[in-house]
């Protein structure tokens, strides 16, 4: 676990490291990911909660839906995190928030049922 990968906010309030590699990578469809970041589809990495450390500052969270907090920076706005009852021991970063986004490269897709029609996926593995 000698591996290291650094991130923050938009502003720099919040800045993370998660030691070793990442659980899995994926994109999300869902309606919640896509209004909490405004994007089509949001892109995560997923670590065991004990990977990750707040260096700096720490995510305001929001209570989107029943067992689901979403993690962003109070001060910029940036979106963070995901942390649900369905995975009680992860933490889910949003791939755009780490310094080095292109080490995580989403091996497949959660919830593609509810993608945008115009979203094109063809031949992509879902997320377990």
């Amino acid at each position: 676990m000698n591996e290291t990968h650094t991130g923050r906010c938009l502003c720099g309030a919040v800045r993370f490291e998660a030691k070793g590699p990442a659980k899995w990578t994926g994109y999300c469809h869902c309606e919640s990911c896509r209004r909490h970041t405004g994007a089509p589809v949001a892109a995560f990495a997923g670590f065991e909660k004990d990977q990750v450390s707040f260096t700096r500052g720490r995510p305001s969270r929001f209570d989107s839906s029943p067992g689901v907090l979403r993690g962003f920076c109070a001060q910029c706005g940036s979106t963070l995190t995901y942390e649900g009852d369905r995975w009680p021991t992860e933490i889910h970063i949003h791939v755009g928030a780490f310094d080095a986004p292109e080490s995580f490269p989403p091996q497949g897709h959660a919830f593609p049922e509810e993608r945008l029609a115009w979203l094109h996926i063809e031949g992509a593995p879902p997320l377990a």
